[in-house]
């Protein structure tokens, strides 16, 4: 077998290539001073103090190399920014006993991809752009020969299973088949990794509006504010089964992680701090497996572009489906993405374009309900005497999304408040119902059913529109949001 080119970085006497990452150069103005003072304060400490180096080395000798793109022909064209696949990895057996038994990580290693995304860096160094694939979702990955030398032909499976049957490899080739994006590093993070990266930074700070139990996981979060460290984070990614919403729900879990991770460290004065940061970065690529060209010029360009970072520079999507799982024979339950609306969202990740509306930073954040507004179903009645009040505010519970009925009129005389009838059996859908109708009296009614019975008052002014904590996106629709919605407010 021919032994592989060397990378250009190592040619001997060839200029080093010029790191895609650096930030374009701009003016400075007044309220930047600050900054670019603090960034050259950093640069001197890490030049000074000799942890500059220790980092670079530390990156160099410390990531663990794939070869992910050798022999990869017809690839898709590069476009402007960077982007990466990032794949988490099943590693629990580089945990203690101890560990395996606090985080309910017992069985042997399944030697396959548990997570995959999309992670695009904007040519601007403005926006990460991230992706969730769907672990289960049918693909069929290009004809190959594996490490042993067996030729295989081009054949059906599950996308995380390409993992399991070529590695990286087949990874990168696989997902570049299925969305047309070229993939210029590979980055994978175990479960180790993991856990010591969110440690590192002192833990991250999760939100939710109801409790979430998984006793397979044995996640166990109050509804509220909690700070997770590395063990309860991965138990957190991990959960599949808190919800009917399974693997959708976990990937939004993910996301929501990853948006709050992001602001711990763009805030906590780590990648400003040298000592801190070689930390962190140690912590995380103790476990971590990049390709070849992914070295210590690109993460310190990364740390760079970074720290004009904040939540609402983010935004996160789950490709969209054409449907409900189906079961495929020899291959199990499986996600086909939509025809129309994927090649839409990797079209965005081409261009360099965002793909999530980014809501008016001065706007009042829009209330985070438990129940997903399309899943609770409300008739509307009118009880005062202005005519129409009732078919109006059933086109704005609509246009909230929430599933309205033909509108009605009260039979009783001018209601003074705003009433919303309901049975207990379903109060978790009249507590998100309520939040879209400030002022609104619960009234339980034992037998009512599930449909949420709103009698409009003279109080009424107008319904709040309200987002569900983990949509759950109609079958060919794009559901994205932004950092800032994703993280605790």
């Amino acid at each position: 077998m021919t032994a592989p080119s060397p990378s250009p970085r190592t040619v001997p006497g060839r200029r080093p290539r010029r790191s895609r990452w650096r930030r374009p150069r701009r003016r400075p103005q007044g309220a930047r001073w600050g900054v670019r003072i603090s960034a050259a304060a950093t640069a001197l400490l890490l030049s000074a103090s000799g942890v500059g180096h220790a980092m670079v080395t530390g990156v160099e000798t410390g990531i663990s190399r794939v070869d992910a793109f050798q022999g990869i022909s017809d690839r898709p064209g590069g476009g402007a920014g960077l982007t990466f696949l990032v794949v988490g990895t099943d590693g629990r057996d580089k945990l203690t006993d101890e560990e395996k038994r606090k985080y309910h990580l017992g069985g042997d290693p399944c030697h396959c991809t548990d997570t995959l995304m999309l992670v695009h860096l904007s040519a601007d160094r403005s926006r990460a752009s991230v992706v969730s694939l769907p672990r289960d979702s049918y693909a069929e990955v290009p004809a190959h020969q594996d490490a042993d030398g067996w030729r295989h032909p081009r054949h059906a499976l599950k996308l995380n299973a390409a993992y399991a049957e070529g590695g990286p490899n087949l990874t990168v080739r696989t997902v570049e088949h299925m969305t047309g994006v070229h993939i210029d590093h590979y980055l994978e993070v175990d479960f180790t990794s993991f856990m010591r990266t969110v440690d590192a930074v002192g833990g991250v700070e999760l939100c939710t509006v109801r409790p979430l139990k998984d006793r397979y996981s044995g996640l166990d979060l109050p509804a509220g504010t909690s700070r997770l460290g590395g063990g309860q984070a991965l138990q957190y990614v991990r959960s599949r089964h808190v919800d009917a919403s399974a693997d959708l729900g976990r990937m939004q879990r993910q996301q929501r992680f990853l948006a709050a991770l992001l602001d711990r460290i763009t805030s906590s004065g780590v990648l400003m701090n040298p000592v801190r940061f070689k930390e962190v970065a140690d912590a995380m690529l103790r476990s971590v497996r990049a390709d070849d060209g992914f070295g210590a010029g690109d993460l310190a360009d990364l740390a760079q572009a970074m720290r004009g970072f904040g939540p609402a520079s983010s935004e996160f999507a789950s490709v969209p489906l054409r449907g409900e799982a189906e079961n495929v024979p020899g291959l199990g339950s499986t996600v086909r993405w939509d025809p129309v609306q994927a090649p839409k969202l990797f079209r965005a990740l081409r261009e360099d374009r965002p793909f999530a509306l980014h809501p008016d930073p001065k706007a009042a954040p829009t209330p985070v309900v438990d129940v997903p507004p399309e899943h609770v179903k409300v008739q509307v009645e009118n009880g005062t005497g202005r005519p129409g009040l009732a078919a109006h505010v059933t086109r704005e519970l609509h246009d909230t999304g929430f599933a309205t009925d033909v509108p009605g009129h009260s039979a009783h005389a001018t209601t003074p408040r705003t009433v919303l009838s309901y049975d207990p059996r379903w109060d978790r859908s009249a507590r998100s119902l309520a939040t879209a109708l400030p002022g609104a009296r619960l009234r339980p009614a034992a037998g009512q059913g599930p449909v949420m019975r709103v009698t409009v008052g003279a109080d009424f002014r107008a319904v709040r529109p309200v987002r569900a904590e983990e949509p759950t996106p109609a079958p060919g629709t794009l559901a994205a949001i932004t950092g800032d919605q994703a993280v605790c407010r």
